[in-house]
């Protein structure tokens, strides 16, 4: 049994929240609240396996609500949201505090919307049930590899330099808000460029990637089609698309696309990694990252089989071990990776290590 607690400052929200999950076997909803300070009260009583939680509410704030929650007993937390950008942008702030999950809360009040959103806010729940949430350091190291060349007055303050045929494709999902960030925040300029697909509905995404660009010295922008692929530049796939690897001549650019979701995702990695192994074969490196089911391993196998270095992240700094785990069942990681060691690993390969010199070496 699944025991959740609600915090939401409608009583709306809340009422039609509980009807969703109380015809369920296996889901209890074991409490709810106008804000975090009576949640607070009654959730000492009886503590929750996950917190559904609104942002916007009176007296504290969710996000502030969260931070201390995390702090003090990390507990799974699901965000209800709108599908504004301001949403979005407040929603974002939530996932990095240790938020798992998003729901969108657009058409709550749709008596007809019920059965539609009851399916995905229960996937939802049992998926937060099984992660293991951890806060978002609030300071992350200095780059390990060649820092970026001190900004002047003549010059931009992110360089970008001379292309290059390599290419890092990243694959994630739950938990992978936050662990991107501890990844491309330690990147240099002169790092690879770098694709990503980060499962996340479609209006988050270019807050999501503003709020890289804003922290890195590497620049972050949502992928636009035919985008192109250079060092010191990551490309997230936007919400409700899929993203593939294309190469022409040198270059690589990306192909920005519609069409029906894979693993139930779209964007899916599974898609972006079948991709990069058929453009890039051993000039890429690819990384799952933490996340539920199983998108993407078998797109790592196919880099694998093409000579590219594959690498999963450990199940110790997973917030799911779901993707990763099903990664190197298959065989398709060479290697398990705790997050802080993933900006060196990808410092090291643009310094020369391709997929073959690894393979060799192992």
């Amino acid at each position: 049994m699944i025991k959740v607690f609600i915090v939401d400052d409608s009583a709306l929200v809340r009422q039609v929240l509980t009807a969703c999950l109380d015809s369920h076997p296996n889901i209890q909803v074991i409490g709810q609240a106008a804000d975090p300070i009576f949640a607070l009260e009654k959730m000492r009583k009886q503590w929750p396996d996950v917190l559904v939680l609104d942002v916007e509410m009176p007296r504290m704030d969710g996000i502030t609500f969260l931070r201390k929650i995390m702090a003090e007993r990390p507990t799974p937390s699901i965000i209800c949201s709108t599908l504004t950008e301001a949403g979005a942008a407040i929603t974002l702030d939530a996932l990095a505090a240790g938020a798992v999950g998003v729901f969108t809360k657009a058409r709550l009040g749709l008596k007809d919307s019920l059965q539609q959103i009851s399916g995905d806010l229960i996937r939802q729940i049992e998926m937060a049930a099984r992660s293991q949430p951890h806060a978002m350091p609030r300071k992350v190291a200095a780059p390990t590899a060649t820092p970026a060349p001190a900004a002047s007055a003549d010059t931009p303050a992110k360089v970008h330099l001379t292309t290059t045929d390599r290419v890092v494709a990243l694959g994630t999902s739950t938990g992978g808000t936050q662990a991107l960030e501890v990844v491309l925040r330690q990147l240099p300029v002169d790092c690879p460029g770098i694709v990503i697909v980060q499962h996340m509905p479609e209006k988050f995404t270019a807050a999501f990637a503003q709020r890289l660009d804003s922290v890195c010295a590497i620049d972050v922008r949502e992928a636009r089609h035919m985008d192109r692929v250079r060092p010191g530049l990551a490309l997230v796939a936007p919400g409700g698309k899929h993203m593939q690897l294309k190469r022409s001549g040198a270059q690589y650019f990306v192909e920005v696309l519609d069409g029906p979701p894979v693993n139930r995702h779209k964007p899916s990695v599974d898609v972006l990694f079948r991709s990069v192994a058929k453009h890039a074969g051993h000039n890429a490196l690819g990384v799952i990252m933490t996340g539920m089911g199983d998108d993407g391993a078998r797109g790592l196998l196919t880099m694998r089989e093409a000579g590219a270095r594959t690498v999963a992240q450990d199940e110790a700094s997973c917030v799911v071990f779901g993707m990763p785990k099903e990664a190197l069942k298959l065989g398709a990681a060479q290697s398990s990776e705790a997050l802080g060691a993933l900006p060196g690993l990808i410092v090291q390969y643009a310094r020369g290590h391709s997929g073959k010199q690894a393979e060799a070496a192992k």
